[in-house]
């Protein structure tokens, strides 16, 4: 294999907010590409400054042992994860971008999209919500009302939770789910669910700390709407831990290190009896592709990087008022475009 990579910085369209004051104008990521003879797979990988792995770093370690990434005989994608995995041990925003790009690069040679290479059907995909990030109550309604769209995520944490979702509520009969980011205390959350859920709040990620496991377990035996866990679940390991402290797992593929173990999360969490969320980091197109090729293992699905972007590095991915299709291509099924 050849490996190449390039370090990028998207614009949003909007600078992004999200509790504890969080706000960003650029993502900053990292594209891999692994090539074969005329094949070439694609991956990418965020820069989230809370998990502390930043590009340069994946830089760094990439630069560190390219010669290995690009010595491994590729027959099968999940081997070559496990074998990143061991060599990028503290990395695993990295291994994601790896093990992405092995699997588009497998796809494209066998002629199939990932979906069909994991003998599943396009049928039955959720429709992706749309992200308002936190802002004013003003901004948070224009921001809604410029992207008309069946599912709205709404980003909460702040001292004006309720008169947000009461005033997108008083402008749209559309689904809003809610995203606290591990912003609420136990007391807040059992003051704020009831409300929202009179609100017709369908959903609630991470309303407290990732840690909050006791606070977490007292309020899924309250709660009236169902709970989902973000930050709580990064890794595979995790998923059984979120088990009777929530009643879904968001999984992130950058965070849990990639479409392999994804695939694994996803199987153990509906052995417990859990549903499935996929969520995004702010990826482009390419990243969104990884993540559209599971929809029809889904129940929920949060993939609406690219429209929060005003500059994106692929094209493939169609979004029609929520409904998602992938492009023709093999593999992820992007082209990308830099």
């Amino acid at each position: 294999m050849i490996l190449q990579y390039w370090q990028k910085e998207l614009p949003f369209k909007y600078p992004f907010t999200i509790s504890n004051g969080r706000t960003k104008t650029h993502q900053p990521s990292l594209v891999v590409a692994l090539s074969i003879g005329n094949f070439t797979g694609f991956g990418e990988a965020p820069a989230i400054a809370y998990y502390h792995i930043t590009v340069e770093q994946m830089v760094a370690d990439l630069e560190s042992k390219k010669q290995m990434v690009e010595k491994f005989a590729l027959t099968d994608p999940e081997r070559y994860w496990h074998y990143l995995h061991h060599l990028f041990p503290e990395n695993p925003f990295l291994v994601c971008a790896l093990d992405m790009a092995a699997w588009d690069l497998f796809g494209q040679m066998k002629g199939k999209k990932l979906y069909q290479l994991w003998n599943t059907q396009w049928e039955n995909t959720p429709v992706t919500d749309y992200t308002i990030g936190i802002d004013s109550i003003e901004k948070m309604l224009f921001k809604m009302k410029e992207q008309p769209w069946p599912i709205y995520k709404v980003k909460l944490g702040t001292d004006q939770d309720i008169a947000i979702i009461k005033a997108l509520r008083a402008a749209t009969d559309a689904v809003l789910r809610v995203d606290a980011n591990a912003g609420w205390t136990l007391e807040e959350a059992r003051e704020k669910i009831p409300q929202l859920a009179e609100l017709g709040v369908e959903m609630i990620e991470q309303p407290l700390a990732k840690d909050n496991w006791e606070g977490m377990q007292q309020l899924y035996q309250e709660s009236q709407l169902p709970l989902f866990a973000d930050e709580s679940c990064v890794f595979e390991q995790d998923v059984l831990r979120c088990a009777n402290h929530f009643h879904g797992i968001n999984i992130k593929l950058t965070k849990c290190s990639g479409l392999t173990p994804a695939r694994r999360m996803i199987a153990k969490g509906r052995e417990l009896g859990m549903k499935i969320m996929m969520g995004s980091m702010n990826e482009s197109s390419i990243g969104a592709a990884a993540v559209a090729n599971f929809l029809p293992q889904l129940d929920y699905v949060d993939m609406d990087g690219p429209l929060l972007l005003s500059q994106d590095m692929a094209s493939g991915i169609h979004f029609d008022y929520g409904a998602v299709t992938l492009g023709g291509s093999a593999g992820l099924g992007v082209r990308v475009q830099f």
